[in-house]
């Protein structure tokens, strides 16, 4: 799909060195500094994102926090293939017409998107969005066999070419689309991270929709990073201490139908075009959110005997599968799964 490639343990190696570097824990503040957790949530890129930040200068966190949140915007109109003046829109109009400049920004997370298409044999694939508009969840839409199988023939035919010298992107067949709503949140997340870092705070959590980037400490502890239950909705399988990197978990119940006693659901098998099978949930920590929200949806196409088995050669990366059984399946190196703290007086 691309003439540009980098091995997933040496992706994985990179990312991490990168990522123990820009965010270390912070020591506790000394007494009299009295930090506090600021916090705030807003809609956006169709969710929730959520940002909160341990600071003594609430006035300077403030406008960290609206500077984190101004950034998300910036990314969703770059971005977005929702948005008609998005610079990836003006790319799908010109599939099929040969190569065309791109900015430095959409052309990163292009070439991160093929490098993880490459490290999960294409399972995780940007050009699912030729054969997503087939379906719908919200109103309940099952295509035909027939559709399904000319979609994704066009997907044989059409590959992303990308061109690192004069970086341009080229949809090599006309009716190929692309879309990254499987690692744009992650984007999304880790730019926000970095409007934070930039302004000097190092103890904060990003969360958009699941997808969670933290730095540091809260106040006294972890963070607390929690697992979304599969199967009961609001309810948490557990939690996971975290002080820094990205913790991004997919599930086939963030959006979803069920007819006849089957659940269809958003993530696609890129290879079939129909929904996967072999998960139900998976949460991928990682050095950064980009790398962990596409991984997330590749390894839950791939399933926990395929998943695990590329995780488990992948450094600093590590992955927790639910299978339809809801039977759990972890990576050597995936934390303790802790119970859900209670609140106090409870």
């Amino acid at each position: 799909m691309s003439r540009r490639s980098t091995p997933a343990a040496s992706l994985a190696a990179a990312l991490a060195a990168v990522a123990l570097a820009s965010c270390s824990p912070a020591p506790e503040a000394v007494e009299g500094d009295a930090p506090v957790t600021l916090r705030d949530r807003r809609t956006k890129m169709g969710t929730f994102f959520e940002v909160q930040l341990v600071t003594a200068d609430e006035r300077a966190g403030r406008a960290a926090i609206e500077a984190a949140f101004d950034e998300i915007d910036r990314v969703e109109a770059l971005l977005s293939e929702w948005q008609p003046t998005s610079e990836i829109s003006e790319l799908n109009r010109r599939a099929g017409q040969g190569p065309v400049p791109v900015g430095p920004e959409l052309y990163a997370v292009l070439e991160r998107s093929l490098e993880v298409a490459e490290a999960t044999s294409g399972a995780f694939d940007v050009r699912f969005a030729t054969c997503g508009g087939l379906w719908s969840f919200r109103e309940p839409r099952i295509p035909s066999e027939d559709e399904i199988a000319a979609c994704v023939a066009k997907l044989d035919d059409g590959a992303v070419v990308l061109d690192p010298d004069r970086r341009t992107a080229a949809i090599t067949h006309p009716d190929v689309r692309i879309g990254i709503a499987g690692i744009g949140k992650g984007y999304g997340v880790d730019r926000a991270a970095d409007v934070l870092e930039r302004r000097g705070f190092d103890r904060f959590l990003v969360d958009g929709g699941g997808d969670v980037r933290v730095c540091g400490t809260n106040v006294g502890r972890p963070w607390n990073v929690g697992i979304a239950d599969p199967r009961r909705r609001g309810d948490l399988l557990g939690i996971v201490h975290a002080v820094g990197g990205a913790i991004v978990t997919s599930g086939d119940y963030e959006s979803f139908f069920e007819r006849d006693g089957v659940r269809y659901h958003h993530i696609l098998d890129p290879r079939t075009g129909r929904p996967a099978r072999a998960s139900v949930a998976v949460t991928v920590i990682a050095p950064d959110a980009t790398f962990a929200d596409a991984l997330a949806t590749g390894l839950f196409v791939l399933g926990p005997a395929a998943g695990l088995e590329r995780v488990e050669r992948m450094s600093g990366v590590e992955a927790l599968f639910v299978g339809p059984g809801l039977d759990r399946h972890a990576s050597s190196g995936f934390p303790p799964i802790l119970p859900v703290p209670v609140p106090a007086g409870s």
